[in-house]
């Protein structure tokens, strides 16, 4: 029987990531992971008692709506509880907000971001066009002159793999013009909440911005990548849409009460951000100091570096040494010359700063 697929199902790539599992990798509990952007500290302390308070909920369906995450999230964010949307990890969210609303639509992607916002896109046959900058806070104009009527941009801040942050008055001009232009805004806001200084969200503006769609995530702030949590926020329709697409029991019970729990400790965050602040310092100073590599500015919990070695041969090298970094050669913009780090604690980036020097 010959199965009829649609063209761009057919030519769907699956995007590469970093982690323990990537590059055909075994588990290793040796193996120092910077490929992976998540909190350095890992879960908040109480979680782990809630995990095993709640192992019941394995034989239980789970509440398909996650209303009590819901809740939890509504005062977390000060924001209605019908304006939130939670998904299995964030990336299911970007996958059903292209399905949703982005069928046959123009998008624009400045480059290099995360890849699965093109992947989504072109599996649900957007027509894309690419705007590459490494530091988009410079390009404003110019991107604003690529916006085109009844479209939608991605924008990530701060973005991965730059680690670049927009600020919020800058942002805010973008959105501004895509509401004039009735253009759709997709922004992802997972790694903000790690920024270790000041609050450059616009989830305040949501009342503004009916076209504006943000996402966030438990996976990077609380360092639950395992359990899988990402939720997103925008006005009532655009969410009882997403509510309306997402696949039955998509959130697992245990993961919804794992998370109401780690929202509760704010103080993980805080403790968080101080180290980033100070290990970040540490990482660029300390990498930027050797001949072969150049650091990029970045205010998010991982660094972008250039090198005058190749990525796939540093990533060859540093794994004999129990150290998996990302290489960034698969992000568009990007080429082989560049690597991702994570920050981690002071005990481990020592670890990778030895293993580059021996390059």
């Amino acid at each position: 029987m010959r199965v009829k697929v649609e063209r761009q199902v057919r030519n769907h790539k699956v995007v590469a990531h970093g982690g323990i599992y990537s590059s055909a990798l075994e588990f290793d509990s040796r193996l120092l992971d910077f490929s992976s952007n998540v909190n350095p500290l890992g879960y908040p302390p109480t979680v782990k008692k809630v995990f095993k308070k709640n192992l019941s909920l394995l034989s239980i369906y789970p509440d398909p709506d996650s209303n009590e995450l819901r809740d939890r999230l509504e005062k977390y964010m000060k924001i209605s509880k019908n304006q939130i949307v939670v998904g299995n990890g964030a990336t299911e969210l970007i996958y059903n907000y292209c399905k949703a609303f982005l069928r046959g639509k123009r998008v624009l992607i400045p480059i290099p971001t995360f890849q699965e916002y093109e992947s989504a896109a072109r599996l649900n046959g957007a027509k894309i066009s690419f705007f590459k900058t490494i530091d988009l806070n410079q390009d404003i104009s110019k991107l604003q002159e690529m916006i085109v009527k009844d479209s939608c941009i991605f924008l990530c801040n701060p973005n991965n793999p730059t680690g670049v942050l927009m600020p919020r008055k800058k942002m805010q001009r973008i959105l501004e013009f895509a509401y004039d232009k009735s253009a759709m805004v997709f922004l992802d806001e997972c790694f903000i909440e790690l920024v270790p200084t000041g609050n450059e969200s616009v989830v305040s503006h949501l009342r503004e911005f009916d076209n504006l769609f943000i996402l966030r995530s438990l996976t990077k702030s609380f360092g639950l990548a395992g359990i899988r949590i990402g939720y997103g926020l925008a006005n009532k329709k655009i969410i009882e849409i997403m509510q309306k697409i997402k696949i039955p029991w998509n959130v697992s019970g245990i993961a919804q009460k794992v998370s109401v729990e780690a929202l509760n400790d704010r103080s993980h965050l805080q403790k968080t951000r101080r180290m980033i602040m100070r290990e970040s310092k540490f990482l660029r100073n300390s990498i930027s100091a050797m001949n072969n590599f150049t650091c990029y500015d970045s205010k998010a919990n991982f660094i972008l570096i250039r090198s005058t070695i190749k990525s796939d041969q540093i990533k060859k090298k540093l794994l004999k040494r129990n150290i998996l970094i990302r290489d960034c050669k698969n992000f568009r913009g990007l080429d082989s010359n560049h690597i991702r780090v994570a920050i981690r604690t002071r005990k481990e980036n020592l670890k990778l700063v030895e293993a580059l020097k021996k390059l």
